[in-house]
């Protein structure tokens, strides 16, 4: 157990090393030397060049006895860091994804994990084309040159940041449901319970983001699987052992409701971000396919036991987090929150960080001081407050994020470089798969964002 979460701690700090957006190579010996100098080193942009082959003097000097992150990932160590990638906090509105689509709409699920799991073999294609390549935004630079790596930058970095609003949103509304009548009277102005927790939850994570060293928080958000398995285990148990029951039938096919649930279904598969990663870290490269079926296979198992469970208990009412259903009453209901609201306390600096970092870079090297980056990372936190109390909707946010996001990261994106990459070698088939999946994932991604964004806008004129 050690040895995986060593391997998983490499796995997620190394991950920060690699900027998203291609480097110039004026200040690189000077940088190289900065990192191999500095405790930090795992989090600061290497200046190397993303497409260049990273010679083995060359590769990050590993701080005390730490494995070098360069190919040592195990099977089972790959498959965890991508089950630890998908079992999010996506899992929560599966139940409330089937109150939006119907029972049929678990149909969207399956389709949207075998055409991951299709387009995560796609990028491994994209990444065997040409030496060098390791992260997403490499594939996109191979594909469309400067402007496809700063596209796919922005993309991502965008991605990371909505995550973050929506950890807030969600440690508002559970903390408030732990808490119900917590509230705050200052001046004649009254917070209520939703608010606090969103400004205390900021003011807790806010210094876990001015790190340095963040291989401790790795250490803990690596558990985010065994958070979502227990989580679906309280629910499991709260349904048999004490008797909610599972009478509710529901409805077999909501049209009306679709849209949303395709955002929904489509979060839950938005970790192409990483796996360029995952398959850079792995020993035997072979063995990528076979780990990406398992992760993204064991995660649409949880996801359904959780959709199916939660729906058939709570029905019509099924909130847009199973766990504000709940009763308050039991003690497994209070596991199942304290699960939820720990696990992205400690996943959101590891999530802010890229940005944050891309941001840094853009500082003149005179103003990159540690009193700055402080100013600069507070104020990113702020921000993601400010948005997360300006739009508390959780489902429809996660909506907007996996219809836009995840529809570009997973789907579209991948075909597309493939298919700029590879055409001349892609067989006939690969190439009418490629432009049915960019097809569906266009018209999903019109169509749910649409529809959450329509939701957003109907739930501030109620």
């Amino acid at each position: 157990m050690k040895s995986l979460l060593g391997e998983e701690r490499s796995f997620i700090v190394s991950s920060l090393v690699k900027p998203l957006i291609r480097p110039t190579t004026s200040d690189e010996q000077q940088q190289h030397e900065d990192i191999r100098k500095k405790s930090s080193q795992y989090l600061l942009p290497s200046r190397k060049p993303s497409l260049q082959q990273i010679p083995e003097d060359r590769k990050p000097v590993v701080v005390g006895h730490e494995a070098s992150p360069y190919q040592q990932c195990s099977y089972t160590q790959g498959a965890m860091n991508g089950i630890n990638v998908l079992c999010g906090v996506g899992i929560l509105s599966t139940p409330y994804a089937i109150k939006q689509g119907g029972w049929l709409g678990l149909v969207i699920l399956v389709v949207f994990a075998l055409l991951a799991w299709y387009t995560g073999v796609l990028l491994r294609r994209c990444l065997d084309s040409k030496e060098g390549l390791q992260t997403y935004p490499d594939i996109g630079h191979a594909a469309f040159g400067t402007t496809g790596r700063i596209a796919i930058s922005i993309i991502l970095y965008v991605e990371l940041y909505a995550c973050c609003i929506e950890y807030l949103i969600l440690e508002s509304d559970n903390l408030s449901k732990l808490f119900p009548n917590v509230h705050l009277n200052i001046g004649g102005l009254t917070i209520n319970s939703h608010v606090f927790f969103a400004i205390l939850t900021t003011l807790v994570v806010m210094p876990t983001t001015w790190l340095r060293d963040l291989t401790c928080l790795s250490y803990i958000s690596a558990g985010g699987v065994v958070a979502s398995i227990l989580v679906v285990m309280c629910l499991c148990w709260i349904g048999v052992v004490d008797h909610v029951g599972f009478e509710n039938k529901g409805t077999a096919l909501n049209l009306p409701g679709i849209p949303i649930a395709i955002g929904l279904y489509g979060y839950c598969y938005s970790g192409h971000g990483v796996f360029p990663n995952i398959y850079s870290s792995l020993k035997n490269r072979n063995q990528f396919p076979s780990i990406l079926f398992t992760c993204i296979g064991f995660s649409t198992i949880l996801f359904t036991a959780a959709a199916v469970m939660g729906y058939k208990m709570f029905g019509e009412a099924t909130e847009s987090q199973f766990t504000l259903n709940l009763p308050e009453n039991l003690v497994v209901s209070k596991i199942a929150v304290w699960a939820t609201v720990a696990n992205p306390i400690t996943k959101y600096a590891l999530t802010i960080t890229p940005l944050a970092m891309s941001l840094e870079e853009l500082l003149p090297r005179s103003q990159q001081k540690y009193s700055n980056i402080i100013i600069l990372r507070s104020a990113l936190v702020v921000s993601t407050l400010i948005i997360a109390l300006s739009v508390p909707f959780f489902a429809l946010v996660m909506a907007l994020i996996g219809s836009l996001f995840a529809m570009l990261v997973t789907y579209i994106l991948p075909c597309a470089c493939f298919l700029a990459i590879l055409k001349a070698k892609a067989t006939w088939y690969q190439t009418a798969t490629c432009s049915f999946i960019i097809a569906v994932g266009v018209t999903c991604a019109c169509v749910g964002t649409y529809s959450s964004l329509s939701g957003i806008v109907q739930n501030y004129a109620t």
